[in-house]
């Protein structure tokens, strides 16, 4: 799973790559006398694709990381089964003390004072 994330993050690095080539190949088409308007759209609708594509797996990192962040369950964590773990045994423990409290507190009641 992580690393699914990892290969989604490093194909939204090429994306951003070839956005700033397509965006360098328009600028430099415009500053041309005369344009190719077939190679202008080809960059230009590459660009906007990668952009759309760019957008969209961001924000699905974004879902996913506030899922993570917020507790939720989620596929591959286990923060909230040890929390409660944990929980459970502090619970645990607290019980004990307050019965081996309870047991002295019974056991001096009913000793015979002599």
């Amino acid at each position: 799973m992580a690393n699914d994330r990892l290969r989604a993050l490093e194909e939204v690095e090429n994306q951003i790559a070839t956005i700033l080539q397509c965006a360098g190949n328009i600028v430099l088409e415009l500053s041309k006398d005369k344009h190719n308007a077939s190679f202008l759209d080809r960059q230009l609708s590459q660009f906007t694709g990668s952009v759309n594509r760019v957008e969209t797996e961001l924000s699905s990192q974004i879902r996913y990381l506030t899922q993570v962040a917020t507790g939720q369950p989620h596929e591959g964590s286990t923060y909230s089964a040890r929390k409660d773990c944990q929980m459970a045994l502090n619970r645990a423990e607290y019980t004990r003390v307050k019965l081996g409290e309870l047991g002295r507190t019974c056991e001096v009641m009913l000793d015979p004072q002599p």
